[in-house]
């Protein structure tokens, strides 16, 4: 059998109209057999299947639209701050993509791939993927589809994503509230970890930042009586705001004095990242305990740390905050808050699920609690 046995034969698409026909019923009802089936009657939803069967149709979501205009999908959308980055060409951040590959060979060698390139540890969120996990399986479990983008600070590419889904959740930005402003007014949207501001029209699934930040602190200062902590991230980020200020409030309650300002105020994408902190780590001038806006900068400052000579704990007591994968394989394993990402993705799929082709709701408002996760990082055996 020669290789064009091996070519699908690709037969005109079935549409709802020849499903339609052949059950004898409208579109509509096509329409919601599959969309609303307890609203279709037992024998009428039953033909509408096995013409569906019988024509090999797959439904779509703008077949499933057509009169619902649903689309039957939900859209993730973080806005990656790296597309419109400059590249460092001493050190490139992600796989050569300004050329198409050659697809004529069957096996690409690695010179041909141009993925030599040397990724910036800090410029991907490590949350994300357990956010997107919890997402896709609650949308999947309510009958939707996901639809996964990314695009920079530009409207266009999430106005796009906007215009093919029945709802949207959107990753932290310090620029997501303002390119979004006007898509509220079409469908719900979800911003995970993003402050508050009064009737902007957006749902919002936040964790307890401030309550995870206290429990922290009261464990390094009760159980290690550490005094001397400082903050490594920017406030810029609405989470590292309130979890500075979380850090703040608890450190005032045992009497201590904290600083008015981050020790370094780096975000994840900075293009120099923690500089601050090296500066301060080759000097041996670091505070005693260093308490970091998330793991993926904890883990950050044990490399600047060790590269120096400095040992975690001995030297310097590092903590993060997320509880990602990343952070119980770490050595020392990384005292941390966990936030539960899973479950943040899960909410939000389920608020978009209620909303979506409803009439218009009052925006929710959904803290999530943390937990304290004590690991080595901290001095703790």
């Amino acid at each position: 059998m020669g290789d064009a046995a091996m070519v699908p034969d690709r037969a005109r698409r079935v549409t709802v109209y020849d499903v339609a026909a052949r059950a004898g019923v409208s579109i509509a009802t096509v329409s919601f057999a599959f969309r609303r089936p307890d609203e279709v009657r037992a024998a009428t939803r039953e033909a509408v299947l096995t013409a569906a069967r019988e024509l090999g149709y797959a439904p779509s979501g703008s077949a499933r639209g057509l009169v619902s205009r649903r689309t039957g999908s939900l859209g993730l959308h973080s806005f990656d701050m790296l597309i419109e980055r400059p590249q460092d060409e001493e050190a490139p951040e992600g796989a050569a993509v300004d050329a198409d590959l050659d697809l004529s060979a069957d096996t690409l060698p690695w010179a041909a791939l141009g993925d030599d390139v040397h990724s910036d540890p800090l410029a991907y969120p490590l949350y994300v993927d357990e956010i997107q996990r919890g997402f896709e399986l609650e949308a999947r479990r309510r009958g939707h589809n996901v639809l996964l983008s990314s695009g920079g600070r530009s409207t266009a590419d999430v106005a796009d994503t906007a215009g093919r889904v029945d709802g949207l959740a959107v990753f932290p930005s310090i620029v997501a509230r303002e390119s979004l402003a006007h898509i509220t007014q079409t469908i719900p949207v979800v911003l995970f970890s993003s402050p508050i501001a009064s009737a902007d029209g957006y749902h919002r699934v936040l964790v307890d930042n401030v309550q995870g930040m206290q429990d922290l602190v009261a464990h390094l200062v009760q159980d290690h009586q550490i005094t001397d902590l400082a903050f490594v991230g920017g406030p810029a980020a609405a989470d590292y705001a309130e979890r500075f200020a979380g850090m703040q409030s608890a450190m005032r309650r045992f009497g201590l004095t904290p600083a008015s300002e981050p020790l370094d105020s780096s975000l994840l994408g900075d293009t120099r990242p923690l500089a601050r902190v090296r500066e301060l780590a080759i000097a041996g001038a670091l505070p005693r305990a260093l308490i970091c806006a998330s793991d993926q900068l904890a883990l950050f400052t044990f490399e600047i740390l060790r590269s120096v000579g400095s040992r975690v704990p001995e030297d310097v007591v590092v903590t993060g905050f997320d509880g990602v994968l990343a952070s119980r394989l770490s050595v020392p394993r990384l005292t941390t808050v966990r936030q539960p990402m899973e479950a943040m993705g899960r909410v939000a799929a389920q608020l978009l699920a209620n909303a979506a082709g409803a009439p218009p709701q009052m925006p929710r408002t959904l803290r999530l609690g943390t937990q304290l996760r004590i690991g080595q990082s901290c001095g703790c055996p």
